[in-house]
């Protein structure tokens, strides 16, 4: 087996709402290896959210440990969280989020401005990931002057401007048509046939069954981890050692 990108070692995390204490996620483990293209699923409520936040380093658990890259990085300051997130993890998002005045070259290249790469090494990477993707002979163009498809197509190429550790990709085919959502997993694949580890957080079963490992939450706790050659159900059961 190849080595873990990350592991969660018994991932909790509460929310104070007034007097009451919310446990969104009351206990979650597995490991992410490298390579590996997993589906994380689970119903409204189930703490999917929670944990791709916690994954993506927008926030940290209340307890437990996330080792990313052998390193844990479950209680970093914000600061912190910002340099980690932009060295290890490449985000795909529903809405794309692209720099509408920015024409596509440049919005690759913000991740490595944020880095501090010169000038001439950002454009030279960012016009080596648009092509990538296909889309190297409209890096003049502005994203309103091209497609749905496209623009997640630029959007994968900004998350793989920094040779992530890991593309985390949220829902990114919710806001294209049937076709071209079949045409981003097909990116996904090819990318992950490189050697990119992909984690893909969807609510569709259909997207979740062109990966090869899906995970699901309920109510805080890991129902299923399910691969091609074995399924494995998760007990609801949990030890939470003082979490309700």
């Amino acid at each position: 087996m190849s080595s873990a990108v990350l592991s969660l070692k018994n991932i909790k995390k509460a929310y104070v709402m007034g007097e009451t204490e919310f446990w969104a996620l009351k206990g979650v483990s597995f490991d992410i290896h490298e390579g590996e293209m997993v589906a994380l699923m689970g119903p409204s409520g189930s703490g999917k959210s929670t944990l791709m936040n916690i994954i993506g380093i927008l926030d940290n658990p209340t307890e437990g440990d996330y080792i990313l890259r052998g390193e844990n990085v479950s209680d970093l300051d914000e600061f912190d969280r910002a340099e980690i997130r932009n060295a290890y993890i490449g985000f795909v998002f529903q809405a794309f989020h692209l720099l509408p005045r920015l024409n596509l070259l440049e919005n690759v290249e913000v991740p490595l401005t944020y880095a501090g790469y010169a000038p001439w090494v950002r454009r030279e990477r960012a016009m080596d990931m648009l092509n990538r993707v296909g889309l190297a002979d409209k890096w003049r163009n502005l994203p309103s002057q091209i497609s749905g498809g496209q623009k997640q197509r630029v959007a994968v190429a900004r998350a793989l401007a920094m040779n992530p550790a890991l593309l985390l990709a949220d829902e990114p085919t919710g806001n294209l048509d049937t076709q071209t959502g079949n045409e981003i997993m097909g990116l996904f694949h090819s990318l992950n046939d490189e050697g990119v580890t992909v984690l893909i957080v969807t609510h569709e079963a259909e997207i979740a069954q062109q990966t090869k490992r899906s995970i699901r939450l309920r109510d805080g706790l890991l129902e299923s981890d399910r691969g091609h050659e074995q399924q494995r159900p998760i007990l609801h059961e949990a030890v939470f050692g003082g979490a309700p």
